[in-house]
């Protein structure tokens, strides 16, 4: 026992008091086992492990339209009303489509916030005034073209010849309800042709308006209701896209939509984007097939001569 003295508080106030050496004790060693416990495993006592039943497909829709769907007016340059599904199989759709978009994008803009839109690369607007000559645009657009012809996906669209249906109709069905049933029960009949009609599908579309968005819904959910063909519940859900969402899915829908209008509009005129969809369309045979046989069946034309609804 060491006797030592301390201050408390008044350094004229000592105190001695008694302090204990201890003395120093080394720590123990941990010691380690040689080999780790073993843990059980389902694998190790042969239970069957269960996977997750999947709830969704693999596919992923992109839907656009080109033209004016309402029957008041007709523009005689563009009479059509057509719309589009673009149906891409997700693993090839995140890890070729998207990178591809993208690749491009950096290429000619130095970034990727650029929403890639029909009419403004047509008419050079908005993010496409940037383009210094002809040659450096018509150079996009063969590059452009390039990834739409390198990306894997089924095209099913329908074209309204509104010039037609007004004049078999006295009150014309809305092209857009008439070309989105078409559309849905094409989309349902792939689906089953690739096992996957059970399993829940997204249909993405760009929201336009409250008013227009709440008509879509309605009738979209009206057609998987059971108001179709086969008379079942159909396992689509639709997505409402913002406008500013950059999704490289709608992007092509969009770039896909004007061209197969044009296709029906200016027919015998050279069409090299059309020449690239017809490689697209859902048809039958399959890809022995591919470029013919699409009529009626992945391309709807309505009203046909010997047709009064396209479903």
């Amino acid at each position: 026992m060491d006797r030592r003295q301390f201050s408390l508080f008044d350094p004229e106030v000592t105190v001695d008091l008694e302090v204990a050496i201890v003395p120093e004790i080394a720590p123990k060693p941990v010691v380690v086992p040689e080999s780790p416990v073993e843990l059980v495993t389902p694998k190790m006592l042969d239970v069957p492990v269960e996977t997750p039943a999947p709830k969704f497909s693999k596919f992923i829709v992109y839907v656009d339209e080109s033209g004016d769907h309402g029957m008041q007016t007709i523009d005689a340059k563009f009479p059509v009303f057509v719309l589009a599904f673009c149906i891409f199989h997700k693993m090839h759709y995140t890890r070729k489509v998207v990178a591809a978009v993208e690749d491009l994008k950096f290429k000619h803009f130095g970034h990727d916030h650029i929403v890639l839109h029909e009419r403004d690369i047509r008419k050079e607007t908005g993010d496409f005034k940037t383009f210094q000559t002809k040659a450096e645009k018509h150079q996009f657009i063969s590059e452009l073209t390039d990834v739409i012809q390198q990306s894997n996906f089924i095209l099913v669209s329908c074209v309204i010849d509104k010039v037609r249906l007004r004049a078999k109709q006295a009150l014309p069905d809305n092209p857009y309800h008439l070309a989105l049933g078409f559309c849905i029960e094409t989309l349902y009949e792939f689906l089953c042709e690739k096992g996957q009609e059970k399993l829940l599908t997204h249909v993405v579309v760009e929201r336009r308006g409250d008013q227009e968005d709440n008509d879509l819904e309605l009738e979209f959910r009206r057609i998987c209701d059971g108001d179709n063909k086969w008379r079942i519940r159909l396992p689509f859900e639709i997505i409402f896209a913002d406008k500013r969402v950059n999704s490289s899915g709608l992007q092509l829908a969009d770039l896909v939509a004007r061209p197969i209008g044009m296709s029906f509009v200016r027919t015998g005129q050279e069409n090299r984007a059309f020449e690239v969809l017809k490689q697209k369309f859902y048809c039958s045979g399959g890809r022995a097939n591919v470029g013919v046989g699409y009529q009626d069946m992945g391309l709807k034309i309505f009203p046909a001569p010997e047709s009064e609804k396209p479903r």
